[in-house]
């Protein structure tokens, strides 16, 4: 699949932060006077589309500067010790970039732990492209941040790809009507997506 743009969720897709968007989640829930919650549970409902997540775990109609101000706290404390690359990501995507493929992030996750964490990874300066929860209106599964990165790399449609790890992702990728590819080492469980790092390289190369 040959394409100009190849776009990809973070978490649960180029980056292992299982543990920190956990416990994350419950530094907010704690800030709030809530009880933790139990980290696969947290896992289970975090791709989950047909939930509001500010209502599922923070018991409020919409995110509000608080619990990104608390999350963001936690992230920044913890991400050197929880946060790691999946195996092959970064080789995966140094080689697409020596194909001359551009390469951008959508991610659900704020723009401020976003590259931090991107940056702590060492991986920051691969991408041309960067589109964060805050940078737009609506959040995947709306495709607003595809837009964006499309626009501001100018790449049509026809020439995108997006690839995560949820029904998020993969209903923001239909609704921008670019390519999507679903892969399963992340949060969720799926019967048909791609297994391994290895697998996917053969199939962007």
């Amino acid at each position: 699949m040959k394409k100009e743009l190849i776009i990809f969720d973070m978490d649960g897709t180029l980056v292992n932060s299982s543990l920190t968007i956990a416990n994350a989640i419950n530094y907010v829930r704690q800030n709030l006077g809530f009880e933790p919650m139990e980290q696969a549970h947290i896992l289970k409902h975090v791709n989950d589309p047909g939930i509001n997540p500010a209502q599922f775990f923070y018991h409020s109609k919409r995110f509000d500067p608080d619990h990104e101000r608390w999350f963001s706290e936690y992230y920044t404390r913890h991400h050197s010790k929880e946060l790691v690359l999946y195996t092959g990501i970064k080789e995966l995507l140094e080689a697409l970039k020596e194909k001359g493929h551009k390469l951008a992030v959508a991610t659900n996750a704020y723009r401020r732990s976003t590259l931090e964490s991107l940056a702590h990874l060492n991986i920051d300066g691969l991408f041309d492209g960067i589109a964060c929860y805050d940078d737009v209106l609506q959040g995947k599964p709306h495709p607003d941040m595809i837009y964006k990165l499309l626009d501001e790399l100018n790449v049509e449609a026809s020439e995108a790809l997006f690839i995560g790890d949820g029904p998020r992702d993969e209903m923001a990728a239909k609704a921008a009507n670019i390519n999507y590819i679903m892969v399963d080492w992340g949060f969720t469980d799926h019967t048909d997506a791609v297994r391994t790092v290895d697998q996917l390289q053969e199939m962007l190369l």
